[in-house]
């Protein structure tokens, strides 16, 4: 094929741009006369992608925040559809963010344009009655777990489950000896990250009580050390504003990184973080972890509501069962998590539980990247 392949693309946050980024880089592989039109982050312009508005703007989770953002957020969705429609793609793909991609998706579809939407929305957890939207607006569903494939069989959805990226990125086993030597800890030290979140709003909410929490555990235990790496420079500026923060940092019990999550889970002894993607890392990274949720009080009172599954955090969600502790809303207290992982951190043994995330990541490890590839070629 020698004339170019336009192929639109849109990922509205960080852990969407990661994957759009390892889609983008396998697609063009087999196929150097790619091109990719779009909105996304740093990692797919390093693919080639000029996006037409910052990522950034797209970024916001809830179901009440989004409403102070919906004038610039519905100008930008107009945009999107109007460019594509004037420029048909071969395919359109959405990543993630579902409340702004499938409406971009069935407008296209509408049009004759064929579209994919990549990472399966929470369907099977809440509102399930979206299924229906979602036929009409996809050709294709890739799906990063496989009991999301199987909700989507049932309804004749047509899906490909293409396994997890970080599945196939982190060994099924860690170096936390090489990780405790890049960060210069102490490799005798029990270490405790703290991951309160990647968005302002998660960590305006979490950063407090997981602060409070470590600064108790430091007080228990003199040899405690404590890692936080900061998602973005905004993160970091919040968290630095925060009670506990200069405490912990003037005693020498903690120790900061600009970006650097992954590194520093795999240094750790246990982690306290908010649920999300970081939660898979640190199954595959076979971390203890003690996992934290929480929202807008209007946003989860109308969320919990609609809530189909007995778990939110997702290493629960693929074992089918509770391997981990899950807190939401006002169970997050300093006091809990300080007890809670404390109790964790002193198991000597955790092989059953280790066990049961290696036979997790083997499952997930299926060249996800290149397995989304090759199902949006075959569409083509």
């Amino acid at each position: 094929m020698d004339a170019k392949v336009r192929v639109g693309i849109l990922a509205g946050e960080s852990s969407g741009d990661i994957l759009g980024a390892g889609l983008m880089q396998a697609l063009q592989a087999a196929n150097p006369h790619i091109v990719f039109e779009g909105i996304g982050g740093p990692l797919m312009a390093a693919q080639g992608l000029r996006s037409q508005v910052p990522m950034e703007r797209l970024s916001v989770m809830g179901l009440v925040e989004p409403l102070k953002r919906l004038p610039e957020l519905l100008r930008i969705r107009r945009d999107v559809i109007r460019h594509f429609r004037n420029n048909p793609p071969a395919v359109f793909i959405g990543i993630d963010s579902p409340d702004f991609n499938l409406g971009i998706e069935a407008k296209l579809r509408a049009a004759g344009i064929r579209t994919v939407h990549y990472v399966s929305p929470s369907v099977w957890a809440w509102r399930r009655r979206r299924i229906h939207k979602i036929a009409r607006a996809v050709d294709l569903v890739l799906t990063l777990f496989p009991f999301e494939a199987d909700f989507y069989r049932q309804h004749q959805v047509p899906v490909c489950f293409v396994g997890h990226p970080l599945a196939d990125l982190i060994p099924l086993q860690p170096d936390k000896t090489g990780a405790r030597t890049q960060l210069q800890l102490g490799h005798n030290n029990r270490v405790l990250a703290l991951l309160p979140g990647s968005r302002a709003g998660e960590v305006s909410r979490l950063g407090p009580e997981f602060l409070q929490a470590a600064a108790l555990l430091a007080e228990r235990d003199p040899a405690l050390q404590i890692v936080l790496p900061f998602a973005t420079p905004l993160c970091r500026s919040l968290l630095e504003q925060m009670p506990g923060y200069k405490t912990l940092l003037a005693g020498g019990r903690l120790r900061v990184f600009d970006g650097s999550s992954r590194l520093a889970m795999q240094a750790a002894d246990g982690v306290l973080l908010a649920s999300g993607t970081a939660t898979l890392e640190a199954l595959l990274l076979k971390l203890p972890m003690l996992v934290c949720y929480k929202m807008a009080p209007v946003s989860y009172a109308i969320i919990s509501r609609l809530l189909k599954v007995p778990y939110f955090s997702l290493p629960n969600l693929l074992a089918g069962e509770k391997l981990v502790d899950e807190l939401v809303q006002d169970q997050v207290r300093p006091e809990v998590l300080a007890e809670k992982m404390q109790r964790l951190l002193s198991v000597h043994d955790n092989s059953d539980l280790q066990a049961r995330y290696l036979s997790i990541h083997q499952s997930l490890r299926r060249e996800a990247s290149m397995c989304a590839a090759e199902a949006v070629l075959k569409l083509l």
